[in-house]
């Protein structure tokens, strides 16, 4: 049965989740428009099926999920790909075409966009990787490009599709600190720029000060924290504590190093 709709842009309802374990368990989180969910905690834990649950590529075993102010919960393909149009990912792949330029990658986009003619399209491409500050890469293939420079161009890719929502797998990961910055900075401004609502799978916290205003800490497949990422580090949970702990050391040894 269909849930009523949510005042909040994605809210996930008592939602459980199993394969050969629990995978969430009574999960409950949501994200407003125009801000920003982070979502934290040690791998395995369901950060990455949340997102899954939210593109609807799997389905809950209980409870319901909401997106873009609708449950989803029991959509056809055919409805789930009228939400796609407003809730995109960026998958920690960056899923770029190996044999497109960086610019065809993002012309690919709006191949279907009716209301654009070549030039519209080109300029669209244009302002994309402006938006993204990187103009200078667009006739280059992905495997001329770092990491985190994949990593945006997918961003710049995502919003050629006008999206509503962005939904960030890992950004960071495997990102040296310089381009991480960078990626946050980027995450911030389109934040402010364009009001999009979005939810971040990160370990790295850094990042989650950044941007993002709650935060939602998951562990063996339950939300043991959802709140505002200011009040996280006064959560008692134990858990809770030991991975703040553990980034305070890493933070501690980075600059040990330097």
């Amino acid at each position: 049965m269909a849930a009523e709709g949510s005042d909040h842009y994605i809210e996930f309802r008592n939602v459980y989740k199993s394969w050969d374990h629990p995978v969430l368990v009574d999960v409950n989180f949501y994200v407003d428009p125009g801000k920003t969910l982070a979502i934290i905690g040690r791998s395995g834990v369901g950060k990455s099926v949340s997102l899954s649950h939210i593109m609807g590529f799997v389905k809950p075993d209980r409870g319901n999920i909401l997106v873009a102010h609708t449950d989803i919960t029991n959509m056809t393909e055919a409805e789930l790909r009228q939400i796609r149009k407003k809730v995109t990912m960026v998958f920690q792949s960056g899923a770029l075409f190996d044999s497109m330029t960086v610019g065809e990658n993002i012309l690919f986009s709006l191949e279907l966009r009716e209301d654009y003619n070549a030039q519209n399209k080109e300029d669209v491409v244009d302002g994309l990787l402006k938006m993204v500050d990187l103009q200078h890469v667009k006739d280059l293939l992905p495997g001329d490009l770092s990491t985190g420079y994949k990593r945006a161009v997918a961003i710049a890719r995502a919003l050629a599709a006008q999206p509503e929502c962005i939904l960030y797998d890992e950004p960071t990961t495997m990102v040296d600190p310089i381009m991480s910055d960078d990626l946050g900075n980027l995450m911030l401004r389109l934040k402010r720029q364009l009001g999009l609502t979005a939810i971040v799978v990160t370990h790295d916290l850094d990042l989650m000060r950044k941007v993002a205003d709650s935060v939602v800490f998951l562990y063996r497949g339950e939300a043991i924290y959802f709140g505002p990422v200011s009040k996280l580090d006064e959560c008692k949970h134990p858990h809770v504590q030991q991975f703040l702990a553990m980034d305070r050391l890493e933070i501690v040894g980075q600059i040990e190093e330097t």
